[in-house]
């Protein structure tokens, strides 16, 4: 009977013990309200290191981005400078270009011929061409006068031919004298072989460049 008494008062205990921890705290008992500061300290604690580490991750996170900013632009300034340089080069190449096709060729970059140069070939195509031309029309009619007055009697197919001989003598003239003018500063030679060689050189060039 004692046995069972005892365990009645131990269920009686433990059950009076779980109705104290349900029931709201008083004032008088100092034991549970500082149980339950510290928990809600520990429970500040893990909240601010979670906060922490969040605050950590942000920065971190911050940083990579930060450091994949610098380096994309590191590459764009590296790819510009390159692209520049390239450019650069290019330019260099056609002034060089430009710079030896105007020394060969002798007219302006442009393709028109200099004020000088043009001029010279004028004067130099007028000589060669109007001195056959006007010998071709002197010769007709000085033939004229011989046969007419009866001074001298030949055929006239000989006046003709001479005639057209003195007139194309004058085509070939205007040829010669644009291809014997110096298409370059200095004036060249007065009968300008040396400069139609070069510059009938230098119409051949033009002319397969042309062609391919």
């Amino acid at each position: 009977m004692a046995s069972k008494s005892e365990r009645e008062s131990q269920s009686d205990r433990s059950q009076s013990e779980r109705s104290q921890s349900d029931r709201a705290a008083l004032p008088f008992e100092p034991k549970r309200k500082q149980a339950k500061d510290g928990k809600a300290s520990s429970g500040k604690v893990s909240s601010d290191g979670a906060k922490a580490s969040r605050a950590e991750k942000k920065s971190k996170k911050a940083r990579a981005k930060d450091s994949d900013r610098k380096e994309a632009s590191t590459v764009s300034a590296k790819a510009q400078a390159r692209v520049d340089d390239i450019r650069a080069a290019n330019r260099k190449q056609a002034e060089k270009i430009r710079e030896e096709s105007a020394k060969n060729s002798g007219p302006d970059s442009d393709g028109s011929i200099p004020k000088h140069v043009s001029r010279r070939m004028v004067r130099r195509m007028a000589i060669l061409s109007i001195s056959p031309i006007a010998v071709g029309v002197s010769i007709f009619f000085l033939s004229y006068y011989l046969l007419s007055n009866e001074i001298v009697t030949f055929a006239p197919v000989v006046v003709l031919l001479t005639t057209m001989g003195c007139f194309g003598l004058g085509v070939l003239g205007l040829t010669y004298g644009m291809l014997s003018a110096s298409w370059d500063d200095e004036p060249g030679s007065l009968v300008g072989l040396e400069q139609f060689k070069l510059n009938f050189g230098r119409l051949m060039d033009a002319r397969r460049a042309s062609k391919t």
